[in-house]
């Protein structure tokens, strides 16, 4: 019996050619002896929704290699490059190249944001991050910058072994790292400590996704020798 896996596979050998277009997708589905309607049974969207299994195939592969790999002795900073590395290196340039023609697309930009957001979200979560506020959201859109920006400079990277890409990820990185420093600086100025006891405390109310919400509808806090 065909599967969405065997549909996906058989549609990766078109993509280099015919980009993740319909024609790609039919040409998979015959490929696989599926009729329109079976094939849009898998993949309602076609093309697109084949696009996107197929980068979350390859977020699900980078999170096993991460949790297998020790990454103990490392500094967090080279722990991110490791998960943006990793990433890249499951990746076919061809295949992502065609990606980002389809995802360029204004009907389709939404959903290549959320996935380039769904893969710095599990780079962060896989190397442990707990942080449930403001910071939550901080992290994922400065690593989804510095992803975005890696995967353009990788896709015209000749370089051996592309090690011209991974430099300029160790810059943005060092970019980023420079930034955590500059805010933690700020936080103890006297104006930051203005601010967020006046207008800024509405940062306060920002949480991760999931997180409890005391006083909200729905979320009950029991106070101490109640």
């Amino acid at each position: 019996m065909t599967t969405a896996q065997d549909l996906l596979n058989a549609a990766l050998l078109h993509v280099p050619f015919d980009g993740w277009t319909a024609a790609c997708f039919d040409a998979a589905a015959a490929d696989c002896g599926l009729s329109a309607d079976e094939a849009r049974g898998m993949y309602p969207r076609g093309a697109v929704d084949m696009a996107l299994a197929f980068h979350r195939q390859g977020d699900a592969e980078m999170v096993a290699r991460l949790k297998a790999a020790d990454l103990g002795e490392m500094r967090f900073r080279d722990r991110i490059a490791a998960g943006v590395r990793m990433r890249l290196e499951l990746a076919d340039r061809e295949v992502v190249r065609r990606g980002m023609t389809l995802f360029a697309l204004p009907q389709h930009a939404s959903d290549g944001a959320a996935a380039l957001w769904g893969t710095s979200d599990l780079i962060w979560t896989t190397l442990g991050d707990s942080s449930r506020d403001v910071n939550w959201y901080t992290k994922r859109a400065t690593l989804s910058a510095v992803y975005s920006s890696t995967v353009l400079y990788w896709l015209g990277d000749d370089s051996e072994g592309h090690a011209a890409t991974w430099a300029f990820l160790d810059r943005r990185i060092d970019n980023v790292m420079s930034f955590e420093k500059f805010k933690a600086k700020a936080r103890d100025s006297k104006l930051a400590r203005a601010f967020m006891a006046g207008p800024g405390k509405i940062l306060e109310t920002i949480k991760a996704p999931g997180s409890p919400r005391p006083n909200y509808p729905g979320h009950w806090e029991q106070k101490e020798n109640q």
